[in-house]
């Protein structure tokens, strides 16, 4: 456990056999460590024959919360009053130990039928491994327990955030997006290397790669959705693409009509800082029915393309017309190879400020503008 703190899990208001795991105080009890060693004044007997969980499983994984449950024999099953659950992140499996004598780290439930559900964004990150064993328990007259032997140790993963946490970042993005300013392009910044290996060795197409890791430990895009960064950010003096980036001096500009219009669909994909002060969205643009589009549709919340809060795609007067948040910093990935000749390739007379790079940036985990309250 990373905090030593007791935690609950929530019962589903339809199964009586998922049960809240109760907050103690830290009088009520103190815990042993998987092998049995018991801190000084534990409070906990000796050891008696209580049956040891087997054969556990885990089901029904999601960002911030697991199902639970195991076999025991029959022997002492009416004497157990308690559930002792030592939950770990996988590399501190090993680690077991109190952070001080008195102060428990394990989560304790009730007896209840199985399978039960723990639930907690205190101590459950998404897409993070765990480890997890299991002890029974029973509670004596005077407060102390006995309990069996520890489990075997299980590992499983978090799931990634699901569409309905998701939904979440984007109303707390809504929020800071801001007015409406145009533009005309979408570009993107590298090296002249760049853009010459793709001219050599991709006959002149840049190719989708796969999203590096910054941005929200549980968005599901994150090592799996494969695409082509732009931005369309724009001066608010000039209405321009500003000069600067920490991409690369050379810029591959494309009109904003040959990447986004009423053949593509739009998904909200993440919302983030990096301990400053501006945030970041991601949008994910994808040609309908490509493959692109198949994996956000299940995953991702999609946004009408002429009415959202950061960028829309409408027809005025005959001609389409273009709009981007000006709160926030877009980034736009593109699902499609795109072809350098649908644009121009160009140097940029700004600097390159390696300062503003989100190349695996971790979020900030503290922002209350752009956290939601399920594991960072």
């Amino acid at each position: 456990m990373e905090a030593p703190r007791l935690a609950h899990t929530m019962s589903s208001p339809t199964s009586p056999c998922e049960e809240v795991i109760k907050n103690l105080s830290l009088e009520a009890i103190q815990l042993c460590d998987r092998d049995g060693n018991k801190s000084q004044d534990s409070g906990i007997a000796e050891m008696e024959e209580l049956p040891v969980p087997h054969n556990i499983k885990i089901s029904n994984i999601t960002c911030d919360s697991f199902k639970i449950c195991w076999d025991m024999d029959a022997k002492s099953k009416d004497r157990i009053t308690h559930y002792f659950i030592d939950l770990n992140k996988k590399e501190n499996k090993n680690s077991n130990k109190f952070k001080h004598k008195d102060v428990p780290t394990k989560l304790v439930a009730k007896a209840v039928p199985l399978p039960m559900t723990v639930r907690g964004h205190w101590f459950l990150s998404p897409r993070t491994e765990y480890t997890v064993a299991v002890q029974t328990a029973s509670k004596q007259v005077d407060g102390d327990y006995v309990v069996s032997e520890w489990s075997e140790i299980i590992e499983f993963c978090t799931a990634d955030y699901s569409k309905v946490h998701l939904t979440q970042l984007l109303e707390k993005a809504e929020v800071i997006a801001g007015r409406m300013l145009k533009l005309s392009v979408f570009y993107r910044n590298q090296h002249k290397e760049y853009f010459d290996y793709i001219s050599e060795h991709h006959g002149n197409a840049m190719q989708p790669s796969v999203k590096d890791n910054s941005g929200s430990h549980g968005s599901p895009i994150s090592g799996k959705l494969e695409g082509i960064f732009f931005s369309c950010n724009t001066e608010f003096n000039t209405g321009k693409p500003p000069q600067d980036s920490p991409y690369g001096r050379y810029r591959f500009e494309i009109a904003a009509e040959k990447l986004f219009n009423p053949n593509t669909n739009l998904y909200f994909g993440d919302f983030y800082c990096m301990y400053t002060a501006y945030h970041y969205v991601i949008l994910v643009i994808a040609p309908v029915g490509s493959p692109g589009d198949e994996f956000c549709k299940q995953r991702l919340p999609q946004l009408n393309i002429k009415d959202n809060k950061f960028l829309t795609c409408d027809e005025e007067d005959g001609v389409m017309v273009y709009h981007h948040a000006q709160d926030v910093i877009l980034e736009v990935i593109y699902t499609d190879p795109v072809d350098l000749s649908l644009g121009t390739v160009a140097e940029i007379t700004g600097h390159q400020l390696m300062s503003l790079s989100t190349a695996n940036a971790k979020k900030d985990p503290s922002c209350k503008t752009c956290n939601i309250s399920v594991g960072r």
